[in-house]
């Protein structure tokens, strides 16, 4: 018979368990890699380093107070031809020098939706980021929400880096060939459906990899429309660029298995960074990039594709000859002017 200190113990107990259990779980965006202008200043908050990730001109326009800069990351850290990750030994220069350190907590952040925000968080990812995050609405959302916004360059001190990388992350082309008729791997193109058709050629070829899903990045947010609308002035600000709703990307993605192997491309790896990013915050426990992407796939001319086209050199070589001619034509006509002033 338990004495009255062992009863009002286990009444105790009980009501404690009883609060826990009434307590909800964590919900699924408290974990997201995708954060708001509040976890923003949190982060802030805890001296999170926050990396600016455009172009050094953007940067100098106005920038969140403190951000750091290496100029546009789709610029520095990529070969100009490849499109391909420059090498791991000057990623660690450029880094070492701004202070960005992937071991500590990482905000990367740019213009709203922009993916090459996305390939920043990517990059930290593939150097083994601890915890990196990203900020989808970006300096837009930031002065909308009337935060402060500074002027003056930021400089963290240097660090002593040893980066490495995680290659489970990315996949080249050789292994997505290898996996075209794998079961278990599911394809993803996140570029426009012109390029998806092989009317839009931006390699040797045209067209998309055999059994690849088309879903244009662009989709995964509320109005896709959006850029378009704002250059015709038909919209006023970016809030079309938000994110769909939890619910709303489920339903995008409905036709994928979130527990296969997913590959990403798009034409250089950098579209297909927002979407793997997405994929991988709806749950999906297996995503990766296709670095290269439709610029490597479609110039390996012996990997096997749908809907091919090819690129046309002698029409290409004919506007440039008539553009050229055009250009020689105005030029006369201006020296005249100039000459009868």
């Amino acid at each position: 018979m338990p004495n009255i200190h062992t009863t009002s113990f286990l009444i105790k107990l009980a009501a404690a368990i009883c609060v826990l259990l009434a307590v909800p779980a964590p919900r699924a965006s408290e974990h997201s890699a995708i954060v708001d202008t509040g976890q923003v200043v949190e982060a802030m908050q805890r001296h999170a380093i926050i990396w600016d990730t455009r172009s050094a001109a953007d940067y100098k326009l106005g920038h969140i107070p403190d951000a750091v800069n290496i100029d546009d990351i789709g610029v520095v850290l990529r070969d100009e031809n490849t499109e391909d990750y420059i090498a791991l030994e000057k990623i660690e220069r450029l880094l070492s020098a701004a202070g960005i350190d992937p071991s500590k907590e990482i905000i990367v952040y740019g213009d709203k939706a922009s993916p090459y925000v996305y390939f920043g968080l990517v990059t930290l990812q593939y150097l083994n980021a601890a915890n990196a995050r990203i900020y989808h609405g970006g300096i837009d959302d930031w002065r909308a929400a009337g935060r402060p916004v500074s002027n003056a360059a930021s400089q963290l001190p240097p660090v002593a880096l040893k980066l490495t990388t995680n290659p489970a992350l990315l996949v080249d082309t050789a292994e997505v060939v290898k996996k075209l008729h794998d079961p278990r791997v599911q394809i993803v193109d996140a570029r426009t459906p012109k390029e998806y058709r092989g009317e839009d050629i931006r390699a040797i070829r045209g067209g998309h990899i055999p059994g690849a899903i088309p879903v244009h990045y662009m989709e995964n947010w509320v109005d896709p429309e959006t850029p378009g609308k704002l250059e015709k002035k038909l919209a006023s600000n970016k809030d079309g660029m938000n994110l769909k709703s939890r619910e709303q990307l489920q339903s995008l993605y409905s036709k994928l298995d979130p527990d296969k192997e997913t590959i990403v491309y798009c034409q250089s790896g950098i579209r297909a960074s927002e979407t793997a990013t997405i994929l991988k915050d709806l749950g999906f426990k297996d995503v990766k990039v296709y670095d290269s992407s439709w610029l490597g796939y479609g110039n390996t001319l012996d990997a096997p594709a749908e809907n091919v086209t090819f690129f046309n050199l002698g029409l290409l070589q004919g506007k440039l000859n008539a553009m050229q001619k055009r250009i020689d034509k105005l030029e006369k006509e201006v020296a005249k002017e100039n000459a009868a002033k």
